[in-house]
C-alpha cells in the first residue's frame, strides 16, 4: 500500500530559487507573502547538500510544506532507472517530511550501450502503445522504490515523433491508468503545445489554440490532479512558443487556469519562474492572482 501524497499542500506555491531565499526569509510573517502556502524544489539541487544551503532548507522545512519536482529521472529514457538516485530521493523525502515527488513525462538520457548520458533537455516520448507500457512500468518501479505514488507532469515539446499513433491526451491518460500514478498538471504547457501543434483545418489554417487547449483541459482526469504549474513562456514565432519560465503568465493561460478551477476545483498551484527572476514583491503579484482565482472558485 502506497502512502497517500499531496494531502498536506494547499493554496499557492512558489518555486524556491536561491535568489528568493533571503527575500522570503526577510518577509516571513509579513502580509506581503500571506498567500504563499508551500514551496517547490528540485531534489537534484538539494540532496546531500551542506553548509549554508542545508541550513536554509531546514529553515523552510520548519515553516512551509515542501514538494519535490524532479528533473533527471528520465522516465522515458532507454537506460535503466537510477535506483541509487531514487533511494537518495526516498531518504530525502523522509528526512524533510516532503509529501510529494513529481517528474516530467519525458526523457532526458540517451542510454547509449547501456550507459546513461544526460541530454540536458526534456524530450518528448513517442505517443505509442509500446511507450505507454514502457513508461508505466518505469513509473511503477519508481513508486515501489519510494513507497508512494508519484505524479507525472504533462510536458511541453517542439517536435512530434513520426511513429506516434495516438494524441498527447490519450497517451497521458493511458499512462496514468496503467501506472496508477497521479497528475502534475502544467497549465502553460497545455497552451504552448496547443499553439505549436494546433489542429490544421481543411483550409490549411490552424484552429484557435485557446479552443484546442480548452478541449485538452476538459479531457483531463481531474481526480488525479495533485497540483498544477503556472508559468510564462517566450514567443519565438507566431506558431512557436518556448516554455522558458522566464516571463509573466499571459492572459490565455490565466483563462485556462480559471477554467481548470471551474472544472476540477481549486487545486494547489505553484508559480514557476526560473529565468529573469524579478524581486519577490513582483512575483507575489502573480501568486496573489492565483490565490484570487482559487477564492473565486470556492464561492
Amino acid at each position: 500500500m502506497f502512502n497517500q501524497t499531496g494531502s498536506r499542500i494547499n493554496g499557492v506555491g512558489l518555486g524556491l530559487k536561491r535568489e528568493l531565499i533571503p527575500q522570503i526569509q526577510a518577509a516571513y510573517g509579513d502580509n506581503i507573502i500571506a498567500n504563499l502556502n508551500f514551496v517547490e524544489i528540485a531534489p537534484e539541487n538539494w540532496i546531500e547538500i551542506g553548509g549554508k544551503a542545508a541550513k536554509q532548507l531546514d529553515w523552510f522545512a520548519k515553516r512551509y510544506p515542501i514538494v519535490c519536482h524532479g528533473l533527471c529521472l528520465s522516465l522515458g529514457g532507454l537506460a535503466p532507472l537510477d535506483t541509487n538516485f531514487l533511494n537518495q530521493v526516498k531518504q530525502f523525502l523522509q528526512q524533510y517530511q516532503i509529501p510529494l515527488y513529481t517528474e516530467h513525462l519525458s526523457y532526458s538520457t540517451d542510454g547509449y550501450k547501456g550507459q546513461q548520458g544526460y541530454l540536458y533537455d526534456l524530450l518528448p516520448i513517442p505517443f505509442t502503445e509500446e511507450a505507454v507500457h514502457y513508461v508505466a512500468k518505469r513509473i511503477r518501479q519508481t513508486q515501489d522504490i519510494l513507497g508512494q505514488r508519484i505524479a507525472i507532469e504533462n510536458a511541453s515539446f517542439y517536435v512530434q515523433a513520426p511513429i506516434s499513433s495516438m494524441d498527447e491526451l490519450t497517451f497521458i491518460k493511458a499512462v496514468l491508468i496503467e501506472a496508477d500514478c497521479l497528475l502534475h498538471l502544467d497549465i502553460n504547457n497545455i497552451y504552448v503545445n496547443s499553439v505549436n501543434f494546433g489542429h490544421v483545418l481543411s483550409d490549411g489554417l490552424k484552429a484557435d489554440p485557446i479552443k484546442i487547449a480548452q478541449e485538452f483541459l476538459r479531457g483531463i482526469p481531474g481526480e488525479r490532479i495533485v497540483y498544477a504549474h503556472m508559468a510564462g513562456h517566450y514567443q519565438q514565432a507566431p506558431d512557436l512558443l518556448i516554455d522558458t519560465h522566464g516571463a509573466d503568465v499571459i492572459d490565455p493561460v490565466w483563462a485556462l487556469l480559471e477554467e481548470a478551477y471551474q472544472l476540477f476545483g481549486a487545486f494547489p498551484t505553484c508559480l514557476e519562474r526560473d529565468n529573469n527572476i524579478p524581486p519577490l514583491s513582483v512575483l507575489m503579484r502573480e501568486v496573489n492572482k492565483i490565490a484570487d482565482f482559487q477564492q473565486l472558485a470556492k464561492t
